[in-house]
C-alpha cells in the first residue's frame, strides 16, 4: 500500500484498523489459551481424580493379594474356619478394587492399564485355581495341604500387580509432563496477550501524537498567532485528514475574518473621518452658539440704554407735544413709541432666552404643586374674572424652581391668551409617571393650534398672527422648550384633541424610595385636587 494512499487514512480508519488487527490477534490467543486450558484441566483431572485413586487402589489391590495368601496359609496351618476368614475378605475386597480401577479407566483411558488389569485378573484366577482352592478342599476333606506350593504362581501375580502401579504411575507422569507443558503454554500465550495489548496501546499513543496531539499543538500555536494580530497566517495541518479539514475551516474563517476586518478597519476610517468632521462642527457650532448667546447677551444688555432713551424722549414728546402738532405727526410719535417698547419688549425676552442654562442656581428638589399657585398668581392680572385653572396631584422634580414657575406661567399664559371669544377660559394641568419620567400635560379649550403648524410653534420669535390681533414676541413656547430640554426632558403638541391646545412635556423622575424592612400603616384619605378660580 503506497504511503500517499496511507495518508488519506482517516484517524477513525487507523484506529479501526489497529484495533482489528489486535482484537484477531487477541481472539487468537484466547482461542488457543481455551483449547490449552481444557487439556490442562484433562491433565489435572487424569493426576487427581485418576491416577491418584488408581495407585491407591493398586496399594489396597496388593494387600488384599497378600491377606488372601496369609489367610489361605493360616487355614491350611490350623485347620480352623475363622482363619479363613482374611482370605474370603481380601476376595471381596480384590473384585471391589478391580472394578474400581476399571471404571477410573474408562473406556477411552489407558489401554496397558487394560492390559494389566486383564494380567491380574489371569494370575489371580490361576493363583486361587491353583493353590488356594485345593488347599481349601483339602483342608475340608481332612488330607493334608502343603502351603510351600503355589509360589511361583503368587509371584507372578505380585509381578503383574506391580506391573500394573508402574503403568498407572507413567500415566501420572505423563500427565504430570503434559500438565506443566500447558501450564507453560499459559503463561506464554498469556504474556503474547500482554505483549500485543502493550503493543497496541503504544501503536495507539504514537498515533494519537502523531496526528492528533502535536497536529493540535501546532494548530493552536497558528491559532494564537493569528488571534495575536497575524491575520496574513496561513492556518495548516499535517495531521490527520480531520484535522487538515479542521485546519482549512479555520484558514476560510480567518480569511472572512479578515476581509470583513478589512472592511471594518475602512469603515471605521470612514467613521472616525466623519466623526473628527462631526467633532470639528459641533465645536464649531459649540462656539458659534456661545457666542451668539454671548451676543445676544451683550446685544440686548448694551442695547438697553439707548432703548430706554428713545423711549423715554419719544413718550416725552408724546405727552408735551401731542395736540400742538398735525394728526400724522401723533400718529409718528405714537409709532416710535409703539417701536421702542415692542423693541424692549423683545430684548428683554431675548435676554432671559439666553440667560437659560447659562446662569444658573443648581437642580434640588421641587414641588410643582407649590409652583403652580405663583405661576397662578403671576398671571392673576391677565386671568381675569372668569378664568379657571385646575392641577391635581403634581410631583416632585429635581430642577430649578425660578426656571419650572416660568414654564408654567409662560404655557398657562399662551392658554390664557389664545382663549376664544366669549368663552371662559379653562386650563387643567395634570401629571402621570411613565417609568423614569413624569409626563406633564397643560390642556384649555382656547382657539387651538392648526396641524400645519405643529412644528412652527416652538421656534424663536415665530409668530402664528398678526401682531395686531395678539401681543407678545412669540418667544414664549422657544423659552418653554429651552427650559424643559434643559431640565433633561422633551415636548411636543398633542395633535388628537377635539378642542383647545394640548401641550406634552417630560420631566425626569426621582428614584423612587426603597419599602422599608417593617410597613408601617399610615392614615389614607380621599384625593386632593387644587383648584382656583380667577
Amino acid at each position: 500500500m503506497s504511503r500517499a494512499r496511507l495518508s488519506s487514512w482517516s484517524l477513525r480508519r487507523r484506529v479501526a484498523v489497529l484495533f482489528t488487527v489486535a482484537g484477531i490477534l487477541l481472539s487468537g490467543i484466547g482461542v488457543l489459551a481455551v483449547v490449552t486450558a481444557v487439556d490442562s484441566n484433562e491433565n489435572l483431572d487424569v493426576i487427581l481424580e485418576k491416577t491418584g485413586p488408581m495407585r491407591l487402589a493398586g496399594q489396597d489391590l496388593y494387600a488384599a493379594y497378600l491377606d488372601q495368601e496369609t489367610g489361605i496359609r493360616g487355614y491350611a496351618l490350623s485347620r480352623k474356619a475363622e482363619n479363613l476368614q482374611p482370605y474370603r475378605a481380601g476376595e471381596q475386597t480384590e473384585q471391589e478394587l478391580l472394578t474400581q480401577i476399571e471404571t477410573l479407566n474408562d473406556s477411552n483411558g489407558n489401554a496397558e492399564i487394560r492390559a494389566d488389569l486383564r494380567l491380574v485378573r489371569e494370575r489371580a484366577a490361576d493363583w486361587r485355581r491353583t493353590v488356594a482352592e485345593p488347599v481349601i478342599e483339602s483342608v475340608q476333606a481332612g488330607r493334608p495341604a502343603s502351603v510351600s506350593v503355589g509360589t511361583t504362581q503368587f509371584d507372578a501375580l505380585r509381578t503383574a500387580v506391580n506391573e500394573l502401579q508402574s503403568d498407572i504411575l507413567a500415566l501420572r507422569n505423563a500427565a504430570v509432563v503434559t500438565a506443566r507443558q500447558t501450564s507453560t503454554l499459559l503463561v506464554a500465550l498469556q504474556v503474547s496477550a500482554a505483549v500485543v495489548v502493550v503493543l497496541a496501546g503504544a501503536l495507539l499513543m504514537l498515533l494519537l501524537d502523531r496526528l492528533v496531539n502535536r497536529p493540535v499543538t501546532d494548530l493552536a500555536v497558528q491559532v494564537r498567532k493569528v488571534a495575536r494580530g497575524d491575520y496574513e497566517r496561513v492556518i495548516t495541518s499535517s495531521g490527520s485528514p480531520e484535522l487538515r479539514e479542521l485546519a482549512a475551516d479555520v484558514d476560510g474563517m480567518r480569511r472572512q475574518i479578515a476581509a470583513e476586518l478589512a472592511v471594518v478597519r475602512q469603515a471605521r476610517a470612514e467613521v472616525e473621518s466623519v466623526n473628527q468632521e462631526l467633532q470639528a462642527k459641533a465645536e464649531e457650532l459649540t462656539r458659534s452658539n456661545r457666542d451668539l448667546e454671548q451676543f445676544a447677551y451683550v446685544a440686548s444688555h448694551d442695547l438697553q440704554e439707548p432703548l430706554r432713551k428713545v423711549a423715554s424722549f419719544c413718550q416725552l414728546l408724546q405727552r408735551r407735544y401731542a395736540g400742538q402738532m398735525d394728526e400724522r405727526a401723533d400718529q409718528y410719535i405714537g409709532f416710535a413709541v409703539d417701536g421702542a417698547q415692542r423693541m424692549q419688549r423683545l430684548i428683554n425676552d431675548l435676554l432671559a432666552f439666553s440667560r437659560i442654562g447659562r446662569i444658573t442656581t443648581g437642580f434640588k428638589s421641587v414641588d410643582l404643586a407649590k409652583v403652580m399657585p405663583e405661576a397662578r398668581s403671576q398671571l392673576e392680572a391677565r386671568a381675569g374674572a372668569d378664568a379657571e385653572i385646575n392641577w391635581a396631584d403634581m410631583p416632585v422634580v429635581e430642577g430649578e424652581e425660578p426656571l419650572l414657575t416660568t414654564l408654567f406661567v409662560n404655557l398657562i399664559g399662551n392658554s390664557l391668551k389664545f382663549r376664544r371669544p366669549d368663552v371662559p377660559p379653562v386650563v387643567r394641568v395634570s401629571a402621570d409617571r411613565v417609568g423614569g419620567e413624569w409626563r406633564v400635560n397643560v390642556r384649555d379649550n382656547g382657539i387651538g393650534i392648526e396641524r400645519e403648524f405643529a412644528d412652527k410653534v416652538f421656534v424663536i420669535f415665530q409668530r402664528l398672527h398678526p401682531r395686531d390681533a395678539y401681543e407678545g414676541t412669540g418667544i414664549g413656547l422657544a423659552i418653554v422648550k429651552k427650559i424643559v430640554e434643559y431640565h433633561g426632558g422633551r415636548i411636543w403638541l398633542d395633535l388628537d384633541v377635539e378642542e383647545g391646545t394640548s401641550i406634552w412635556f417630560t420631566l425626569p423622575a426621582q428614584p423612587e424610595p426603597e419599602p422599608e424592612a417593617q410597613p408601617v400603616a399610615a392614615a389614607t384619605g380621599p384625593d386632593s385636587d387644587v383648584a382656583s378660580k380667577g
